[in-house]
């Protein structure tokens, strides 16, 4: 193995031992991997890692240098010392307010239950950087699956969980490229949809009150594409932070009533914005259908009961959660699958709101 270079103050690993590594890994790297990169013991790398100060600089960056290049995440739980599975599957949401995810998380724990697996949630709060730190925090638990519910926002994020080897299951989202598995939906088709469908029913004069997130953004994208392609002047779009609450919508609401009083529809990101914009148009003496057509989004328990009852895009959370663990826990115990990519599509599901 040839030995590392010293530039200056600096430790250069050489890139031929690097590639060999990479080239011949199998399984995820391990302290050990470290420790032959670095050219340095297993026990100097677990001292750099858990107590630096007892290390010399110069050994210190070499270590950090190694754990850089590998993507190394060091494993609390010692997975390299234990046989048995964990029987553990954690869960990142972009946050535990609000009614949106309970349906996908509710199944997704009853059927790793049924699998004699238990869940474990984490909360993101739709931040990239806190979403990476969450996830390298996770994977030194090795759990025996990460489910995310979205895509993995940021390439370092992928790069980590790539290197770990857990299986990963990405929802509530679509694409062509996950970073392992995937079931979900496209939030531009819907976008789309919805458009189709005011349409449909002779609305001209259509707005959104969306979040702000990525998902929300896409789907505002697509809503006002599909607008300007049927020749409808252009879509008024009230922006609110994530997550969603019934006074944002009714914020958002009073806002694209001021810009364009002249609107007749409004899709708006989530039930619970619908269910403000509801009341907000009551508030300015709007009767829905008649006035105002509102079309929320998730189908959420209230929907139905709502006053009136609320137009709203079906998703079937229930599916999500129980594919998502079949798939995760398929993947853990090495047994056959399908798909490693999942469109389960949505539904609009037409109420007394429109």
């Amino acid at each position: 193995m040839r030995a590392a270079t010293r530039v200056g103050s600096i430790y250069r690993l050489p890139t031929t031992t690097f590639e060999t590594l990479v080239t011949h890994a199998t399984k995820p790297f391990t302290i050990l991997d470290v420790a032959r990169l670095a050219e340095v013991s297993a026990m100097t790398v677990s001292r750099a890692l858990n107590t630096p100060e007892k290390v010399s600089p110069a050994t210190l960056q070499r270590v950090r240098e190694a754990v850089e290049r590998m993507n190394f995440v060091p494993n609390a739980m010692a997975s390299g010392l234990r046989s048995a599975r964990a029987k553990l599957v954690a869960a990142l949401l972009p946050t535990l307010v609000g009614p949106v995810f309970q349906e996908m998380v509710e199944a997704l724990d009853m059927a790793l239950h049924e699998r004699g697996y238990q869940l474990m949630i984490g909360q993101s709060g739709y931040d990239a950087k806190r979403e990476d730190e969450l996830l390298k925090t996770i994977i030194q638990r090795r759990p025996d699956g990460i489910v995310m519910t979205g895509l993995v926002r940021s390439a370092e994020g992928r790069r980590v969980l790539r290197a770990s080897g857990i299986p990963v299951v990405e929802t509530w989202d679509l694409t062509a490229t996950p970073v392992d598995m995937m079931v979900g939906f496209s939030h531009a088709a819907i976008g789309t949809a919805v458009v189709d469908f005011f349409h449909g029913r002779g609305h001209r004069h259509i707005a959104l009150v969306s979040a702000s997130d990525e998902r929300a953004r896409a789907r505002a994208t697509a809503f006002a594409d599909r607008a300007q392609t049927l020749g409808l002047p252009p879509v008024q779009i009230a922006f609110s932070p994530a997550p969603s609450t019934m006074g944002a919508g009714r914020a958002g609401l009073a806002e694209l009533l001021a810009r364009a009083p002249q609107t007749t529809a409004v899709f708006c990101s989530s039930d619970m914005l619908a269910l403000g914009a509801c009341i907000e148009a009551r508030e300015h003496g709007l009767s829905i259908p008649q006035q105002l057509a509102i079309v929320g989004l998730g189908d959420q328990s209230f929907a139905a009961d709502a006053a009136p009852p609320l137009t709203t895009v079906r998703i079937d959370g229930t599916r999500i959660g129980r594919l998502a663990a079949e798939m995760v826990v398929a993947r853990a115990e090495r047994q056959p699958r399908g798909a490693a990519v999942v469109d389960i599509g949505f539904s609009i599901v037409e109420r007394l709101s429109t």
